[in-house]
C-alpha cells in the first residue's frame, strides 16, 4: 500500500512559525548547510520557479542586505524584500539579457531551482528533466565561472544522464535528498558547485 501524504508535518508547522512563505524553506537551509552554495556578505543569486518566495527568503537572509536575488516564476511571488527584484516570466521565454538587465550586466554567483512542472502522473519526470536542462541552458550565459547550482528534478529514467550532464559542466556535482523532503516525494536535488563557464 502506498504511503499517504501527511500535508501538514512538522516542517509546514515551523514554516508557519518562524514566518517562511512554504515548507521549501527548508530545503534550501538543508542545502545550503551542507554544500554552503549561496554566496555570503553580498553576491548576485538567480531563483528560478520562485513562487510563493520561501527559497527568496532564505536566500535573503543568507546573503545579507549587500546580496541581490533576481526571482521569477509563472505564478505569483509572494514576498517583498529590499535585495530582491521579483518578477512573472515563464523560464523557457525569459532571455538571459533580461535576467543580466537587473544586475547590471554581472554574471550571477549561484542559480537556485525548485521549479516544478504541474503534475499529471503522466510525463512528470521528463518536464521536470526539461525545466532543469533550462536551468542548464541559462546557466551557461548568467552564471559566473566558478559558480553554484541547484536544481530541483522528479527522479526517473532520464535522472542518471541530467546528472552526468551536469557534471560535466560542474567541478562537483551530486544529488542529494533533504530530509525536509517528503518520505513520498520523488523529488531529488542535484546540487553543483565550481561551474566550468
Amino acid at each position: 500500500m502506498a504511503k499517504r501524504r501527511v500535508l501538514h508535518d512538522r516542517f509546514f508547522t515551523q514554516a508557519k512559525a518562524e514566518g517562511y512563505l512554504a515548507r521549501s524553506a527548508y530545503k534550501l537551509i538543508e542545502i545550503d548547510d551542507k554544500f554552503r552554495i549561496l554566496p555570503r556578505r553580498g553576491g548576485l543569486v538567480l531563483d528560478l520557479g520562485a513562487a510563493p518566495g520561501s527559497w527568496t527568503q532564505v536566500a535573503s537572509e543568507r546573503m545579507g542586505p549587500n546580496g541581490r536575488i533576481v526571482a521569477l516564476d509563472i505564478q505569483e511571488i509572494r514576498v517583498s524584500l529590499p535585495n530582491a527584484a521579483t518578477f512573472l516570466a515563464d523560464v523557457n521565454e525569459v532571455t538571459p539579457e533580461t535576467l543580466l538587465e537587473h544586475t547590471g550586466g554581472q554574471k550571477f554567483d549561484a542559480i537556485i531551482s525548485d521549479m516544478a512542472p504541474n503534475t499529471s502522473g503522466h510525463g512528470d519526470h521528463f518536464r521536470s528533466v526539461r525545466l532543469c536542462e533550462r536551468a542548464l541552458e541559462l546557466a551557461a550565459d548568467v552564471l559566473r565561472p566558478g559558480g553554484s547550482l541547484v536544481m530541483k528534478v522528479f527522479e526517473g529514467e532520464a535522472y542518471p544522464d541530467l546528472l552526468k550532464e551536469t557534471a560535466r559542466r560542474f567541478t562537483n556535482c551530486k544529488g542529494f535528498k533533504p530530509q525536509s523532503s517528503r518520505d513520498v516525494s520523488r523529488e531529488m536535488f542535484i546540487v553543483a558547485a565550481g561551474f566550468k563557464g
